[in-house]
């Protein structure tokens, strides 16, 4: 039988109770529902720039939008065949939820979801993804979960990690919602040569993510009308790309997803363009400083590798 975790204070971890269109603590911290949606976090915070992402760019990677299984893919590789043929039968948090591209392959596979993400973007998640039995949605900020602890069967955090305050203290929490037997996926930015010679996105990013949501939104948009013409040139050829990405401050996905339509890659350049630019915090780890904390933290079955985004990991709470 479904047992969702119970809400607790994100600050004090007393039980929480709704009361009307608020949650209250014991301790007497109110908690609004705005639009069904629990709040459980100011909405001034340095996810605002993520937030308008995810609310401009709605559906762009979806893949019932796309037509092509690439976030299908991708979490396929992030959890292993095993894991994801028994998704049915778990409740999952997924952390970091943005418009809602995994909570999707969860939902279509009758998984019990509950996204959480610190930005608006979650409002973006319901009318993607309307909160039902399955299905449940609250604005929360990762290292201050609302949850009782250790009562998820999977907590998956894809593309989020790295842009938190603290890389180490958000997989402690993330780990902490895991149950006994459960796991924890998550992936995270690693050192890279490319990162430090794309000297255009180097320049820009410390200007753009002190910039209001609206102007760093036009910035990208216009950066990228600019300079995409010049990925397109070559789109077939590696090369090519990899000589854009050191002189061009936009993301292509050309080559790396040549399925796509001229639509399509554009609508991804300017989402993930504008990622790239604006988010506050960037952090990048070393394979072996990932494996250390999840074996620091007592996890098994620890699977550490290197995919296309960078570091994939998960590992399982030992069942006793």
């Amino acid at each position: 039988m479904k047992v969702w975790p119970k809400w607790k204070d994100p600050y004090d971890g007393s039980e929480i109770h709704q009361n009307g269109s608020v949650f209250v603590s014991k301790s007497g911290n109110i908690y609004p529902i705005e639009d069904g949606i629990p709040r459980f976090v100011k909405h001034l915070n340095y996810s605002q720039a993520f937030g308008k992402q995810w609310n401009h760019y709605q559906v762009t990677q979806l893949d019932s939008y796309t037509g092509e299984p690439i976030s299908e893919k991708r979490l396929k590789l992030c959890l292993g065949e095993d894991l994801f043929k028994i998704i049915k039968s778990t409740i999952i948090l997924d952390a970091g939820c943005g418009a809602g591209r995994f909570t999707e392959i969860f939902l279509k596979y009758n998984a019990n979801v509950m996204s959480i993400d610190m930005s608006e973007a979650i409002e973006t998640n319901q009318r993607n993804f309307p909160q039902n039995n399955n299905h449940r949605i609250a604005q929360a900020d990762i290292l201050n979960l609302p949850f009782a602890k250790r009562k998820f069967d999977l907590v998956i955090c894809l593309g989020v990690v790295q842009h938190t305050p603290s890389s180490e203290k958000t997989i402690y929490a993330l780990y902490d919602q895991v149950k006994p037997g459960g796991t924890v996926v998550f992936d995270h930015y690693v050192y890279s040569f490319s990162h430090y010679t794309h000297i255009l996105r180097l320049f820009l990013r410390p200007i753009l993510k002190r910039l209001s949501p609206d102007k760093g939104l036009r910035i990208t948009e216009l950066l990228t009308d600019i300079f995409l013409p010049l990925h397109k040139i070559g789109r077939r050829s590696y090369l090519w790309q990899l000589i854009m990405k050191l002189i061009t401050p936009v993301t292509s996905y050309y080559y790396d997803y040549p399925e796509l339509s001229d639509e399509l890659q554009k609508e991804w350049a300017l989402l993930d363009t504008h990622d790239a630019l604006t988010d506050y915090y960037k952090h990048f780890k070393t394979r072996g400083q990932i494996f250390q904390i999840m074996n620091k933290l007592g996890m098994k079955n620890i699977i550490c590798e290197y995919g296309s985004t960078g570091i994939r990991a998960r590992g399982m709470r030992p069942d006793y």
